[in-house]
This record gives structure tokens, C-alpha cells and sequence, in this order.
């Protein structure tokens, strides 16, 4: 099996969607010899932030020395991104050769009459096989979907659980209140684990108070009312920040934008905490630089200036607002707006956030299967904005959109990650 067959081996499981259960990943990994045992783990659940957050935790401890496995999804430009060591993605070859070994228990499975293995059970198997392999000091594990019944929480353990925040996102799966989508999330709190949790709204707390008094578990909520912003632009941030009797001054980050200084507190408040458990060795200056050097592609990334060119990675309501919070944090006279969302979210309370604030929009559809047909799009983005064009091609979408701005606006593309991956890597290419 070569790279490009084993792509295609695990896309086509594309075909048996989303189960959210852990008997099937359980089995599969007892057949490849139970590689997720033995492993330290941080693992972080939430709706919005878990990418980030997992990038400035696994670039502090490499930065204090450490070999770090990094876990996220989607990936923006190219599968391998979902799985890397120390910023280094899994290689080609690799992907190849442990997909062949799943493939081969996936078989035993079938014979004994399991349900075939979904694309993102194959995926987190690929994961586990390959940070056992390569013997790292941590894993940074970033939640699916939910977190309850997702195939990252096949671990029996971990050193810290972290809850991001969480909002209104997959409602079809993990419920329509915030309690249950809380519950879902809580999921991944471990029998008298640690957990770090952002602080969420009442409905959501309560539900994550209540599961860590039942397991035992040690409860910390970030404290962001001791977050003190000293600068905000459109190059990075710097902040202040105080935990129990220490005070952080200076705080310096490369990630755009003020939901990424709250971001990095959680980050730098889950270093805080392990170093006082004595579960990492880190000092307060590798702290500072891992947070420095965090590089998190697709969130508020300017990939151009004059026109400035931004993607955002923006894909349900709450992560729309913050992204319109933040688009105050540019200089620009035109907003022109490349969008493009997946049928399955809240598009016309996305749309209603951003559609008003554009002058010009440019609609475009991801390369995926749920992807919302252009035309659909516009009808809801017309009650809010009717000065819109289709380009259901992506590079068509970016063209159109260069042709629209001029020297002093700013282009925009957002709705969904997958949209912002192909655009990125189009960009990338071709610009």
C-alpha cells in the first residue's frame, strides 16, 4: 500500500459517516496491540478553541524539551497535518504502512462480525500506532466530536482533561441545550483526574461540576478575570496574566486575535498546573517562547497585505461572532467576503452575524459532501446582503474576489474549515 491508495482507503469510509461509540475503536486497537496504553495524555474537549489551545500546549513542551505527539482535525491543506511530532508532520511512508496494519485487523474484525471502522476511528487508530512507535513523552489529543463516546476517549487515563468553551454545535448528535452538549464534553473527564475548564455559562458548568464531583476529579476554572490585555493588532497580542500569587507580565503571542489571549491563558494555565503537579519540567521563559512561537494555520491567518488577504476558520455561530469581534482589529475601507458553509450548521444565525457587515460577497462551496449548494446559500445571505456573486469554484471565488477589492480592502474568506483549507492551499499555489 502506497501513500495515495492508502488516502483513498481511509476516504472511503467516508461512506459509513459518524457513529459515536467505542466498542469499534476498542477492538480495533486491541487487534494492533493496544497502542494508546502507556501514554501520557492532555486531552481537550469544547466547542470552539481545542485546535489552538492543543497547538500552544504541545509547542511549550517541545519547547521545553520534550517529544510531543499533536492529534487535531479537520486538517486545513493535507491529511498529514492531523497527526505530528514536534511540529513535524506523520510522513508519507508511514501513513502508508500503519494504514496497512489497520487494514489487516480492520479484516479480522470483519470476520468476527464487527461493523466496519469509520474513517475517523481508522484515523485515531493511525494516531495511536504512530506516537506508540515513535515513544513520546506526550500526546496532545484533540476531541472529534462530543468527547463521551469519541474515539479519542478509548484512553483509561490522562494527566490533565481541558474543556474549552462550549456553545450551540452539532445539536443533531451531542443535543439542543447547552447541558447536554456539556455532558457530551465531560465525557473525557477521568476517575480523580485533573481537569482545566474555561469558564463556561451556568447551564454548561453545572453539568461539568457535577460529573467531577462523581468521579472524583479536581475542578479548576480558568481564571480569565485576571486576564489584563496590553496590546491587541493585527501582528499578535501581549498580555498580562495572574495565577494564584504569580503575575505573567508581558505575555507575548503571534495568533490574531482576543479570543486567542484568553486561548493561550488556558494553555498557559494548563502548564501551570502540571508543573505544580510535577507532571512536565518547564520554566517560565520556555513557557513565554512555546507561547511566542505558536503558529496555528487558518484562524484570523493573514496570508496577504495590500489588499489585505485573511482566512478564518469560523464554522458555527459562536466562532462567526468572535471573528466579528475581531475583524474590528484590521484596518481596511471594504469588507469583501468569500463564504462558503456546510448544510448541517446554523447557517442563518451565522449568516445574520456576518453577511451585514460585508460589502461585497463572494458565495463558493467546500469541497465536501456537506457542503451547502451555492445557490441555497445565497437565498438565506439575501435577506441580509443582496450585493452577492456565485463562484462554486473555489480559485473562481478567489479571482472574483481580487477583482472586487482594491488596494486598501480587506478579502475574507470563512464558514467552514474545509473551505478554507482548499483556499489556503489554492492561494498558496497559485497567488
Amino acid at each position: 500500500m502506497n501513500y495515495e491508495e492508502a488516502l483513498n482507503y481511509i476516504n472511503d469510509k467516508n461512506k459509513y459517516g459518524s457513529r459515536l461509540r467505542l466498542d469499534s475503536i476498542r477492538r480495533l486497537l486491541e487487534l494492533l496491540g493496544n497502542p494508546h496504553k502507556g501514554l501520557k495524555y492532555i486531552h481537550i474537549a469544547g466547542t470552539n478553541g481545542k485546535g489552538s489551545t492543543a497547538s500552544y500546549i504541545a509547542t511549550m513542551l517541545e519547547e521545553a524539551g520534550y517529544k510531543v505527539g499533536l492529534f487535531t482535525s479537520p486538517y486545513l491543506e493535507k491529511f498529514n497535518e492531523r497527526i505530528s511530532i514536534n511540529g513535524i508532520d506523520i510522513p508519507d511512508d508511514k501513513v502508508a504502512e500503519i494504514t496497512e496494519k489497520i487494514k489487516d485487523s480492520i479484516q479480522i474484525m470483519l470476520k468476527e462480525g464487527c461493523d466496519h471502522p469509520t474513517t475517523f476511528e481508522i484515523v485515531t487508530a493511525l494516531g495511536f500506532v504512530y506516537f506508540k512507535e515513535e515513544n513520546v513523552d506526550y500526546v496532545v489529543l484533540e476531541v472529534g466530536l462530543g468527547g463521551r463516546l469519541d474515539s479519542t476517549n478509548i484512553i483509561d487515563e490522562s494527566i490533565l482533561s481541558i474543556i474549552t468553551t462550549i456553545d450551540y454545535d452539532h445539536m443533531d448528535v451531542l443535543g439542543d441545550t447547552l447541558g447536554k452538549i456539556a455532558y457530551e464534553k465531560a465525557g473525557i473527564i477521568k476517575e480523580k483526574g485533573l481537569v482545566l475548564s474555561y469558564p463556561q455559562q451556568k447551564e454548561a458548568i453545572e453539568v461539568i461540576e457535577k460529573v467531577c464531583k462523581e468521579r472524583k476529579a479536581q475542578l479548576i476554572v480558568c481564571p480569565m478575570e485576571n486576564v489584563s490585555i496590553v496590546k491587541l493588532t493585527d501582528q499578535g497580542s501581549v498580555f498580562n496574566f495572574k495565577f494564584k500569587n504569580t503575575v505573567y507580565k508581558g505575555v507575548e503571542i503571534s495568533l490574531l486575535g482576543e479570543h486567542q489571549v484568553y486561548n493561550a491563558a488556558l494553555a498557559l494555565t494548563a502548564m501551570l498546573l502540571l508543573r505544580e503537579k510535577e507532571l512536565v519540567d518547564i520554566t517560565d521563559e520556555e513557557i513565554r517562547w512555546g507561547l511566542k512561537k505558536t503558529k496555528w494555520r487558518g484562524r484570523l491567518e493573514v496570508l496577504n497585505r495590500n489588499p489585505l488577504f485573511v482566512i478564518d476558520g469560523a464554522h458555527n455561530i459562536q466562532g462567526v461572532k468572535t471573528l466579528a469581534e475581531n475583524l474590528k482589529r484590521f484596518q481596511y475601507d471594504r469588507l469583501i467576503l468569500g463564504i462558503g458553509i456546510l448544510k448541517d450548521k446554523e447557517v442563518e444565525q451565522m449568516v445574520k452575524i456576518i453577511a451585514p457587515l460585508a460589502d461585497e460577497i463572494v458565495i463558493t462551496e467546500a469541497n465536501i459532501y456537506r457542503k451547502m449548494e451555492a445557490e441555497e446559500l445565497e437565498k438565506v445571505i439575501n435577506k441580509y446582503n443582496d450585493n452577492t456573486y456565485i463562484e462554486r469554484d473555489i480559485k473562481k471565488a478567489i479571482d472574483r474576489a481580487y477583482e472586487l477589492a482594491k488596494e486598501d480592502d480587506l478579502i475574507l474568506f470563512a464558514g467552514s474549515l474545509y473551505l478554507i483549507g482548499d483556499v489556503r492551499k489554492i492561494y498558496t499555489d497559485n497567488y
